[in-house]
């Protein structure tokens, strides 16, 4: 009997010796640098980093500039964007930030899940902060392709099939997280560490993120305004936002190079564009007419002169100027003050067709003159420079207003401009009609309405895939909120 004690003695040794074994290997197969649970402050830092240098200020905005003519693309994939050479119908152009943007989108509401049923529950500030960056990636996401998947989508392993939604359903969806971030932002929030530091655009600050929110909604139900205009409401939503350009909605930080500096720095392709520059020089003594842009010299001893890449006929070269703007320590606009005067200005003259004040575009382009980057034209007079456009009429005013605000958008706000051009192009009826004129000839029949879904998901997914067809929709088919279908 003591041996078969000793033997089970034994056994229960071993098993203890191995479970402890195998418990050992498991601690060292873990990847401490790459934990699965971490807290949502920390995570928040990454989907803020993302949502600016990945999804707004590189691809996007480097080909929708090339679009709307604030650059031209002299150079491998910017040179095949100008000229329309299978871009943007291919879908691989967009891959890339189609990925990231969902990426973004779908650690944002892991965030979003743990702060409101999750580990993280009642950390209203964090919560908030998450909701405005969601909401706004969703507005991008749409803005730029329509109809997407959405509320059948990030269900990694479950579903791989999600149906597209409509735009018209995702932008109320937009508006609603918005609207709960402000209220969330308005609460106190007890028992979790502050944001602090691990905020990148506003260091924690609860009041400038629901600024921030009502620019947004102000920005959105602008963008609107061809199918549901509602000029009181921008306006109410824009007097709660932003009072200058310390508040604005940017991603500055020693860390994070503008991505216009790192593109030049890395590849060179974009150029200045004549067509910019000569619809500066068309408004007298314009000082970014020359401030906009380096002189270069032809040849070794030549004098320095611009010049400027024709947009749309130009062979690829690299002896052309490019812009004077670029500079590492820029911040990333997702909403600037200036672009805000602009809204308000716009949502004034469209109230009423009596309004012909110039004061309203003067702050704007004040702010525009006054931009936080590195090169700006603050030693110029607004008043002065707007009284010189000797504007009369209403009409004359809403156009100066479309043009001013297209030209506050070069270099570093090339989306919103691109959207702005296809609003416009929606309310205005027609190109010949448009405040802005594009110079490139390929724009009478191949002006990107949209852009192309990404490679990805038209490969994988049925619905994509049919939506998507041979690519060629991205230059008939508008987006819901300029007039189109989806």
């Amino acid at each position: 009997m003591k041996k078969y004690k000793v033997m089970l003695l034994l056994v229960i040794a071993s098993i203890s010796l191995n479970s402890c074994s195998e418990d050992k290997m498991d601690d060292i197969n873990k990847n401490v640098n790459n934990p699965i649970d971490v807290p949502a402050r920390f995570a928040i830092t990454d989907a803020m980093t993302s949502t600016a240098f990945s999804n707004t200020g590189s691809d996007l905005s480097f080909y929708t500039g090339v679009y709307v003519e604030l650059n031209a693309g002299g150079f491998g994939q910017m040179y095949q964007a100008e000229v329309r050479n299978g871009e943007p119908k291919n879908q691989t152009t967009f891959n890339n930030s189609w990925n990231s943007q969902y990426q973004t989108m779908y650690n944002l509401k892991l965030i979003i899940d743990r702060c409101t049923t999750g580990k993280e529950k009642g950390n209203y500030n964090t919560l908030g902060i998450a909701q405005i960056l969601y909401a706004y990636n969703l507005a991008l996401l749409t803005d730029m392709y329509g109809d997407v998947p959405f509320t059948e989508a990030f269900q990694p392993g479950v579903n791989y099939q999600p149906k597209l939604d409509r735009q018209e359903d995702l932008y109320k969806i937009v508006f609603s997280t918005l609207q709960d971030a402000i209220v969330n932002l308005g609460k106190t929030t007890t028992g979790f560490q502050a944001v602090g530091t691990q905020d990148l655009i506003y260091q924690g600050s609860t009041a400038k993120w629901i600024k921030a929110a009502n620019g947004l909604l102000a920005r959105y139900t602008l963008r609107l305004s061809f199918k549901t205009p509602d000029y009181a409401k921008v306006l109410a939503y824009a007097n709660k936002s932003f009072a200058n350009k310390s508040e604005e909605f940017k991603m500055k930080n020693d860390g994070i190079p503008n991505p216009y500096f790192q593109f030049d720095n890395d590849r060179g392709y974009l150029f200045a564009s004549k067509s910019l520059f000569d619809k500066l020089n068309a408004r007298a003594d314009d000082p970014r007419a020359e401030g906009y842009f380096q002189k270069i010299r032809k040849a070794t001893g030549a004098p320095l002169t611009y010049e400027f890449f024709t947009n749309g006929v130009s062979p690829q070269s690299q002896n052309y100027s490019y812009s004077a703007l670029i500079d590492a320590s820029n911040p990333i606009f997702m909403l600037s003050y200036h672009e805000l005067l602009f809204i308000k200005a716009e949502a004034e003259a469209r109230q009423s067709a009596a309004v012909t004040s110039t004061a309203s575009l003067t702050a704007a382009v004040n702010a525009a003159f006054n931009k936080d980057e590195a090169v700006n034209f603050s030693d110029t007079d607004a008043s002065a420079y707007v009284a010189g456009l000797n504007i009369t009429t209403n009409a004359g005013l809403l156009k100066e207003i479309a043009v001013q605000k297209y030209f506050s958008f070069y270099e570093n706000e090339s989306v919103e401009a691109y959207n702005d051009y296809r609003r416009l192009l929606a309310m205005y009826g027609s190109a010949a009609a448009h405040p802005i004129q594009l110079a490139n000839p390929l724009n009478a029949t191949q002006f990107p309405l949209r852009l192309p879904y990404g490679d990805s998901d038209v490969s994988t997914n049925n619905n994509v895939k049919a939506a998507f067809g041979d690519g060629s929709y991205v230059y008939s088919e508008k987006v819901w909120w300029a007039g189109g279908t989806r």
